[in-house]
């Protein structure tokens, strides 16, 4: 993997970004980098489906969900769950908080590595998407249980052997 990223990366392999946890609290994720250095110089943006930042291995950890591996490091030390909605970066999360005032009750929870709104909703950019997958967030705050449980993992795993990430 070094190999790769030092061909189609050029940069550093891991890296780390604030995100916000259970009850607001913000933690470092730890990530595969898939995007070019320095890809928000500019500021944060929500990334794009063929967004020109990500790189050709980027691409690929993306597609088959391998940036999401080192998250683990999160899961060990207590900061994520393998099942909840998706972390946000805090400047994400201001924003749309101003937009969905229920935003923030899917900060009730743990974030997940994936969650029911990754499993049913493509990767959204904008205002209406966060909405979208908020739907599913609050749902599966409400409906948590082992079998819906089950239902995202299975879903997960189809996601990543058939190469449908983003």
């Amino acid at each position: 993997m070094f190999l790769f990223n030092l061909l189609w990366n050029k940069g550093p392999l891991f890296y780390t970004q604030e995100r916000v946890g259970k009850n607001g609290v913000n933690f470092q994720i730890v990530k595969l980098r898939t995007m070019i250095v320095d890809a928000e110089k500019e500021g944060a943006v929500f990334a794009t489906t063929n967004d020109t930042r990500i790189t050709t291995f980027g691409r690929f950890l993306r597609r088959i969900r391998l940036d999401e591996v080192p998250q683990f490091i999160n899961v060990l030390k207590g900061e994520m769950a393998i099942i909840g909605p998706r972390p946000e970066r805090p400047v994400f999360v201001a924003e749309i908080a101003k937009n969905i005032p229920l935003y923030q009750t899917r900060h009730v929870i743990k974030p997940g590595l994936t969650g029911w709104a990754q499993v049913n909703y493509p990767y959204g950019g904008n205002l209406e998407d966060s909405l979208m997958k908020l739907r599913y967030d609050l749902y599966y705050i409400k409906h948590r249980s082992l079998f819906l449980d089950i239902n995202i993992v299975m879903k997960t795993l189809s996601t990543i052997l058939f190469a449908r990430g983003q």
